[in-house]
Order: C-alpha cells, then structure tokens, then sequence
C-alpha cells in the first residue's frame, strides 16, 4: 500500500510538470525565477502639502523628504519635530494621541514603543504613474451620489 501511494504521488509530480504554466510576473515583465533590475529611485515629494485621506483612520503620507533620517531602536528623528513637546517650535503637526497609548488602551508619557518605527504606517510619496487603475471611491463620494446612480468613478 506504502509503494502504491508513492507510485501514485510520482505520477502526479511528473504530470504536473508536463502542465505549461506560465510563470511570468505582469509586473515585471520577466520570468519569476528572474532577478530584474528594480526602476531607479525617484525624488520623494518635498511640498509640505497635507494630502486628503481617502478612510478613516487612514494614517497620513509624509509629504517631505526623510532620506537620512535616523529611525532605529536608538532614535528617531521623526520625533525631533512631531512629539508633542517640539510641536509648537517645529509647526509640524503633533502625532496622534493613539501613539501614545499600549496595547491595553492605556496613556503612556512617552511614545509606545509599538508605534515607534512610523514608516511601519507612513509612507514618503513620489511622483509616479500608477502600475494599475486605481478604481478606489471614498466613502464621501458614495454617499453623497444621487440614489439609483451608477457607482461614480475617480
């Protein structure tokens, strides 16, 4: 009975491999198994512009450059303007009080350390053509559509 089930998962194996799959990556352009060579990097957006969110509870963008920052278990420079304290000097906007609470709800004095690490949530943005239609409606526009209406598209 052992023989027969290995028999058995045998012949599956070599039919699979008999099977044409196509193992490209849309993506990319190029097979899988390929190492490709990534686009170079971009300028991260600089304009200090706020951007709208799209949901609730959607944790904003960072609308400027953070290249050299140190953001490691020894310090983090996102701190050096956006804590709570350095708010009024910086005009930076102060980190939400959520970053400021534990796991179990509540306050600490000094930032979680489970909100420590902020690019875990925030991302830098650059100015690039999407890689696929974005067909994303915030749930403004849908409430605000005419009953009946086709759902509106951005």
């Amino acid at each position: 009975m052992k023989n027969m089930s290995m028999a058995l998962l045998l012949g599956v194996c070599l039919a699979g491999g008999a099977i044409a799959v196509d193992m490209t990556d849309r993506m990319r352009g190029a097979p899988i198994e390929q190492t490709t060579r990534p686009p170079p990097l971009t300028n991260a957006d600089n304009s200090d512009v706020r951007r709208v969110r799209n949901y609730a509870m959607q944790p904003p963008v960072i609308p400027h450059k953070i290249e050299g920052y140190q953001l490691d278990k020894n310090a983090n420079r996102c701190m050096f303007c956006h804590a709570r304290t350095k708010t009024q000097e910086s005009q930076a906007p102060m980190i939400s009080t959520s970053h400021y609470m534990d796991r179990d709800g509540n306050f600490l004095a000094e930032l979680s350390p489970r909100r420590y690490f902020c690019l875990q949530c925030h991302v830098s943005q650059v100015p690039q053509n999407p890689l696929v239609e974005n067909r994303f409606i915030d749930v403004d526009t849908l409430l605000n559509a005419p009953a009946g209406a086709a759902r509106p598209r951005k």
